[in-house]
Formats: structure tokens, C-alpha cells, sequence
């Protein structure tokens, strides 16, 4: 790739990611003001979300303010920042809000145990004004004097500083496979280079990764070449080592380490295989080699007696000398894939080309970016292989995310099927995520729940106390056909609420309710291994981007990440199928409440 045009990729997408996150920031600044700034913080927030969102660098939409009028989110007051950003790289305001309240705290209104009161009477009353300053107040024992400072609340704020400690240390999967793909092509394109791939965490797809490996092959002759290239990208910030078969650099970008490792063409499977890990799975291939009287490390398997290599080139030749199945890099995490593996038992994965429909987005008719025949129109381009997408904007509890009321969902069935006539097919459904409400209790009245395609239901506050029975109660209802990202959590801010995964397992298995995989990159969540306890209790599980742009719609893979990482087989996800099965599914859920009725209704008589 050419240099000059990796920078200029990189100046294009810099002024949205930049603008996003000064929007994001002067938004944070308005919350710790206080309630009379809430609406500007709102407005704010809103304008960041949609910098992040948009398809091609604001500059292309800014030929003046008016035309900033025509993206969601941005009015005149914001479209006019907007424009003196792009002339002059700063925006006045911002610079003034950034003298007036403590700019090292603001990244911690976004993690659960803070908010922006805690934040200003903790600045205040005790000046605190960074991390550092915080935490020597609670090792002393000094918020435990404030007023409303509890040991509950403190206890909450400690693990929220936990949280933001591993967010800065962690990436999250989505950007680090954007920053670990764009290196790889770049290292691929070096001259010399005959293969490379990404390895460790990054490959297995783990949720959040430490740093990025790549393992590389070229002839010998050409490694200090391939060395001198990969240390000469324009991402790189700092080179931290440079040897003969290795090197490690610093990208510009979030200060990410990047590590190569230079093998020989028969070393490149085992290479791949020791640096992908994890290391419990590395030991226990290592023990089965040595039970047979060989070794095996990064250079190869091999016998220990005579140091003949038996395997290395590919990692299938090395798991086939030991009399295993070939072991995907999601399964190697050493829960029971070894096992599997000698019996040849291991499922088929579940891979991107089989999703054929999206099940829960948001469009603007409540928190979304897009009209619904637009999302409809890009789904048509860009995801050909879809059958269906289901609409699923929030019910009215959501006030934030603009909520619709019973009229309005009916006012947007009109709009859905007007969009399906034009668009010449039946591809958009009708749906919802309503809220569950503190008692268990749902945010629509159950004539309209029966008239959607499908329900999804979520809790979106009370995210300290345990929620089992909502979800639970939730379940039971006829009208509810999924549960939508059951643990709440968004990764590195806000940790999963307590739910007793059991009983809600036994009880969606029990009343034919889905379990969400929800591929929002912060959120992940059905967790891996709930996914894995989910599918053993024969609970379907569903596949959903909850996208809210339509840049988010290929977040679906990350979703097949985690469903892989769990062990699902295309027979384990409901939207691998035709929207003919999808109903099925539907319609078995409310036979199976109406056959309970029915038995309850001859018991008690």
C-alpha cells in the first residue's frame, strides 16, 4: 500500500474520530455542570454519535452550515463548530469548557460507580482532580467523610476505577482488528514477505486484547529487510526492540504494541499455532507430545531423541501428528476443545455466510441515524445475502433514545409497509425492544406486543441489583421472543448486573424465548462462555448488531466471533434461517404458553 495514501486514509477518518471525540467531551463537560446543561449535553453526545457513524469524512458533507443541517443531530449551533473546526483545527468553545472543569476526571462519568455529582463533589470538597488524586482519597479514608459516601458506594467506585484501569490497558476486539488488519497488509505488501497472520488474543477473538503478534515467513536472505520495512510503516510512533527475528514498535495511534516474528517456511505452522495460545492450550498440546516422546515449541514438533521435526509447516499437519481434529482458533481457550478434538467431535462453526437476517436495529424514529427506507436501501447493497431485517426501536420508557409510544409504533407499521412496496420485497419486519421495567413488567400494553413480527426485551436501568426475575418474568410472557443483551454490561465502563444464569437458562429453555449474542463492540454480551452454557441447555441464541448507523451493521461479525468463541454451530442461531422458521419459532412460543394456560386453566378447575 502506498504510504501517502495510508496517511491521507488516516487525515480523513481524523476528522471524524476528532470531532467525535471533542463532541463527546463537551458533552461530558455539561453533564458535570449540571441538570440546567443536560440538554446541551444531550445535544452534544448526539453530534458525537454521529461523527463515529458517518460513511465518508465530514468535510464532504460541509460545503457550509446549512448542509450540516441535513445529518442527524447536528443543528445550526454545532453545524458552525463543525466548520471552524475544519478551518482552523480547534473549536473555541470546547477550549473555553476545558479551563472550566477538571479534564482528568471526565473519562470517569463514563464508568458505572461515578456520575457527574459524584464527580464535582469529589473535585470540590476535596480537590481531586485526576485519578492519581483520587485514589489517595479513598486509600486515606477521606470520601468515606463526605456526605451520601457510603461503604456500598465506595465499593462501587473502586471497581469502576478497576475498569478504567483494564479499558485503558485493553483494547476492544473491534479496534484492534481494524488496527491489527491495517498492519498486516501493510507487512504483506513488504518486499520478501511470503506469508503472514495475526496471532495471539486478537486471532481467538477474545473481547479485548493487549497487544497485537504477527507472524511473518520470508527467505532468510530477506530478513533484515522485512525487519527495516515493518519498523518504517508511517504508523509507527516508537520502535521498543529490533533483532534479527524480531521486532516491536509502538503505533501512533492509541499506543498500541505491535510485535513481528520472523520464522522459517517449516517452522510457520508452529509458530502460528504456539503464538495464537492460549497458553492452557499450548500446555496441554505439550503434555500430549510428550507422552508420545516428541517436544513441541515454536519451531516445530519434533522427536526429543533425534531432534527430527515430524511437523511445523501448518498448524493442521502439527494437530494431525498428534491425532487431533483441526482446532479453530476461537476453541483454544483449553475447556474441553482437546478432548473433543480426539474424538473428532468438534461442532462446525458458525461462520458470517450463513447469518440471513439482522435481528434488532434502531432507526430514527427513535435513537437511530437512519430513515428506515435508507437502512432498508443498504441492506439490499451491502448484504445481499438477507432475507430480513427486523426494526426493533425502543418503547417509551427510553425517553433518551426517544421512545416511541403505541400510537407512534402503529404510525411506523404504515412506514414499514410503505418501505417493503417500494423496495419490491418484504424485507423489513416489525419489532421492538421494550423495556423491562423494574418489576418485571414490560413497557407495552400486550394487545400491541401480539401485533409485532418479534419482541425483543431488555433492561436498560437498575444496573446495580440483581435482575433474575425481571428476566425471568420477562420470559414468561407469550409476547416476548428474545431476550436482548441479557448481562447489561458494556465492556471496560459498566460491569454485568448479577443475574443467576441457571435459572434463566432453565426458564428460556422452558418457555421457547431466544438468548441475544448483541454485537455492539462494547457490549459482546452474551458473554462467550454463557453462550457455550446457553447452547447445552438447548437454548436458541440469536445474532444481533443492534445498529444504530449503517456503519454498524457489519459489527454482525463480531457477533459470529463470540458465537464461535461459544462453540455454535449454524443449528444453534435462529437467523440462519429463513424468516419462515423464524416464525415457527415464534408461533411455538405462544403454543407453548397457550398449552399452559390451558393445563393451569383444567388444574384449577
Amino acid at each position: 500500500m502506498n504510504h501517502a495514501v495510508i496517511q491521507q486514509k488516516e487525515t480523513r477518518t481524523n476528522h471524524n474520530s476528532e470531532l467525535a471525540g471533542i463532541f463527546h467531551r463537551m458533552a461530558s463537560c455539561y453533564r458535570y455542570k449540571g441538570k440546567e446543561e443536560r440538554f446541551r449535553a444531550l445535544a452534544y453526545e448526539g453530534a458525537s454519535r454521529t461523527m463515529n457513524n458517518l460513511k465518508e469524512d465530514i468535510s464532504v458533507y460541509a460545503t457550509d452550515v446549512q448542509s450540516l443541517d441535513k445529518l442527524s443531530g447536528i443543528g445550526e449551533s454545532i453545524g458552525e463548530k463543525i466548520m471552524e473546526f475544519l478551518k482552523t483545527g480547534k473549536i473555541k468553545t470546547y477550549e473555553k469548557l476545558r479551563k472550566e472543569v477538571p479534564q482528568d476526571l471526565l473519562d470517569l462519568m463514563d464508568i458505572n460507580g461515578f456520575g457527574p455529582a459524584t464527580i464535582k463533589t469529589l473535585h470540590e470538597e476535596l480537590k481531586v482532580d485526576n485519578r492519581d488524586t483520587l485514589i489517595a482519597a479513598i486509600q486515606e479514608g477521606k470520601i468515606e467523610k463526605l456526605k451520601g459516601f457510603g461503604p456500598r458506594k465506595i465499593e462501587n467506585m473502586k471497581r469502576g476505577l478497576k475498569l478504567f484501569k483494564e479499558s485503558r490497558e485493553r483494547m476492544l476486539l473491534s479496534e484492534a482488528l481494524i488496527a491489527g488488519n491495517e498492519i498486516l497488509d501493510i507487512v504483506l505488501k513488504i518486499p520478501g514477505v511470503k506469508k503472514a497472520a495475526l496471532a495471539g488474543s486478537l486471532r481467538r477473538k477474545k473481547e479485548t486484547i493487549g497487544d497485537i503478534d504477527i507472524i511473518t515467513t520470508a527467505e532468510r536472505s530477506n530478513w533484515k529487510k522485512v525487519i527495516a520495512g515493518f519498523i518504517s510503516i508511517p504508523q509507527c510512533d516508537k520502535v521498543l526492540a529490533k533483532g534479527e527475528t524480531k521486532a516491536s514498535i509502538l503505533l501512533i495511534k492509541n499506543h498500541t504494541q505491535v510485535d513481528l516474528r520472523l520464522v522459517n517456511d517449516h517452522e510457520y505452522g508452529s509458530a502460528l499455532l504456539y503464538f495464537t495460545g492460549s497458553k492452557e492450550h499450548n500446555i496441554q498440546l505439550r503434555l500430549m507430545a510428550k507422552e508420545k516422546g516428541w517436544k513441541l515449541n515454536e519451531y516445530g514438533l519434533l522427536d526429543e531423541k533425534t531432534d527430527t521435526l515430524l511437523a511445523g509447516k501448518t498448524e493442521e499437519e502439527v494437530y494431525h501428528c498428534l491425532g487431533l481434529q483441526f482446532i479453530p482458533p476461537e476453541l483454544r481457550e483449553d475447556r474441553g476443545e482437546i478432548e473433543m478434538a480426539m474424538k473428532r467431535k468438534l461442532p462446525e462453526l458458525i461462520e458470517i455466510k450463513d447469518i440471513k437476517g439482522d435481528m434488532q436495529m434502531h432507526s430514527t424514529w427513535s435513537d437511530g441515524s437512519e430513515e428506515i427506507e435508507a437502512i432498508a436501501l443498504y441492506i439490499m447493497k451491502e448484504f445481499p445475502q438477507y432475507e430480513y431485517i427486523i426494526m426493533t426501536d425502543h418503547s417509551p420508557s427510553e425517553r433518551i433514545a426517544g421512545g416511541l409510544k403505541p400510537a407512534e409504533f402503529r404510525k411506523q407499521f404504515v412506514e414499514i409497509d410503505r418501505v417493503n412496496k417500494k423496495i419490491g420485497k418484504e424485507l423489513v419486519k416489525k419489532g421492538t425492544e421494550v423495556d423491562i421495567l423494574a418489576d418485571g413488567s414490560l413497557d407495552l400494553p400486550d394487545d400491541l406486543l401480539e401485533e409485532f413480527d418479534w419482541v425483543v426485551a431488555s433492561i436498560h436501568t437498575g444496573f446495580n441489583k440483581d435482575n433474575t426475575e425481571r428476566l425471568l418474568k420477562a420470559c414468561e410472557h407469550p409476547s416476548v421472543h428474545c431476550i436482548g443483551h441479557p448481562s447489561g454490561r458494556l465492556i471496560g465502563r459498566r460491569e454485568p448486573y448479577p443475574v443467576d444464569w441457571r435459572k434463566l437458562f432453565e426458564k428460556a429453555a422452558a418457555t421457547g424465548t431466544a438468548i441475544e449474542i448483541n454485537a455492539q463492540p462494547e457490549r459482546l454480551d452474551l458473554k462467550d462462555d454463557l453462550v457455550k452454557d446457553a447452547i447445552d441447555k438447548g437454548i436458541i441464541i440469536t445474532i444481533s448488531t443492534d445498529s444504530h448507523a449503517l456503519t454498524q451493521f457489519h459489527n454482525m461479525q463480531l457477533g459470529v466471533d463470540v458465537a464461535k468463541r461459544g462453540w455454535c454451530s449454524k443449528g444453534e442461531i435462529l437467523n440462519t434461517n429463513s424468516w419462515k422458521v423464524v416464525k415457527q419459532f415464534r408461533e411455538n412460543k405462544e403454543k407453548k404458553h397457550a398449552f399452559k394456560i390451558s393445563i393451569l386453566s383444567l388444574l384449577s378447575d
